[in-house]
């Protein structure tokens, strides 16, 4: 699709067949196309078509309802801020006191329209002429075209003073796929840091699995999961505004907000395996705060390597998945299987941590029949001071923020 065609989605006819492809079920495209094709061009058919499918895919960023407002390319859904997590930081910048910012890299808009929707102003930019009609389509149609200026340009080239704040995503796929490098970002990261600096407030967004040596000393890392999926982390430059500062770091879950700061503990002493396993949610153990979540839970480590916490009461929280642990037994899967034949488990949810050992390879050797039993199990492939075992135990309700089930 390029930029004619794209623009004739736009039109009155487009729009007219827009709705009529929503229609259109799963394996009957290419009938509905050879129908819709008598009636409008070949070309404006595919682009309809490929606009259904990826509203479909974009509905569990969007939700099932808003996704059939945007529009999309592929690369620019793939790389398209999830909607709950871009309106997390948009709000976190309108509490910073920001009323106008500049989105460097913005794609199809997602954080533009984020960051319109908590009432600031937004220069959107990116050097795509098909990405920026897209993301000026994408702010007409969701109501926030009055405080969204696209501009289609090189996003080193664009000055950003008289802004409060700049927001940079800089791109991180190339044709052959993901990149890890920050310095090969696009553009790299230390010309983003360069940017950020300069600015009164920034916030970048990098892969969550950037090393921490490469956060800048005056920047806040924030890493943010929604639903426990890491998604994300933010270098927030903040200079002296209040919400944050240099060197700290942060783990926030959405969709509830929660929020687990860095206090600089050292780490957690290991011990025996108590009654209760806490999984600690994966934007806690990208964000180092392990030892965090342990005095939180007055817990201890399964092995000093293993991002395990052990307690002997329950300490419900927000930023871990409870177990109760039943058996904490050396690895042997002829003895794992005999045990939950007895026991009439017939479906095993498989966790690992610092095991070799797949879940799926492990699924198989157990043979169990899921048919013939009616309990369940989850499995811990792990390291108990230093040794290769397996915990056995069931999931305790999830908590809330405020320390009760959810």
């Amino acid at each position: 699709m390029d930029v004619e065609v794209f623009a004739g989605l736009l039109s009155d006819e487009g729009q007219t067949l827009l709705a009529e492809v929503r229609e259109v079920a799963p394996g009957q495209e290419l009938a509905a196309a050879t129908r819709l094709r008598q009636r409008y061009a070949p070309e404006l058919v595919a682009a309809a078509l490929t606009q259904h499918r990826l509203r479909s895919r974009a509905e569990a960023k969007f939700g099932p309802r808003e996704a059939h407002s945007w529009y999309f390319t592929p690369d620019g859904l793939e790389q398209a801020t999830r909607a709950g997590v871009a309106g997390h930081r948009a709000r976190r910048f309108h509490r910073l006191g920001v009323r106008s910012a500049v989105d460097l890299g913005c794609g199809i808009g997602a954080d533009a329209v984020a960051l319109a929707r908590a009432g600031i102003r937004v220069l959107a930019v990116d050097r795509d002429p098909l990405t920026c009609a897209v993301a000026r389509a994408n702010a007409a149609a969701l109501g926030v075209a009055e405080r969204v200026e696209v501009r289609c340009a090189d996003v080193t080239e664009v000055a950003t003073d008289g802004f409060d704040a700049v927001f940079a995503d800089p791109a991180r796929r190339t044709g052959r796929g993901r990149v890890f490098d920050p310095e090969a970002y696009s553009p790299p990261l230390s010309w983003a840091v360069e940017t950020a600096r300069a600015a009164p407030l920034a916030a970048l967004k990098v892969a969550p699995g950037i090393p921490h040596e490469a956060v800048p000393d005056e920047a806040e890392a924030e890493w943010v999961s929604w639903q426990g999926d890491v998604k994300e982390a933010v270098l927030w430059f903040t200079g002296a505004h209040p919400g944050g500062g240099p060197g700290a770091v942060r783990a926030t879950l959405l969709p509830a907000g929660d929020t687990l700061t860095g206090q600089g503990l050292p780490d957690p002493e290991a011990g025996p395996v108590g009654r209760y396993l806490y999984e600690p949610d994966g934007a806690v153990v990208r964000a180092h705060l392990v030892a965090e979540l342990a005095a939180r839970l007055a817990g201890r480590l399964i092995d000093p390597t293993i991002a395990y916490v052990t307690t002997d009461a329950p300490h419900p929280t927000p930023f871990a998945t409870g177990y109760e642990i039943t058996d904490v037994l050396p690895f042997n899967v002829k003895r794992l299987r005999a045990l939950l034949r007895e026991r009439g488990v017939g479906v095993v949810t498989v966790k690992k941590r610092g095991s070799a050992v797949e879940p799926e390879e492990l699924r198989r050797k157990l043979k169990l029949d899921p048919k013939a039993a009616r309990g369940s199990c989850t499995v811990f492939l792990t390291r108990v001071a230093g040794a290769p075992s397996m915990l056995l135990g069931q999931p305790l309700p999830r908590a809330g923020a405020d320390g009760l089930p959810a």
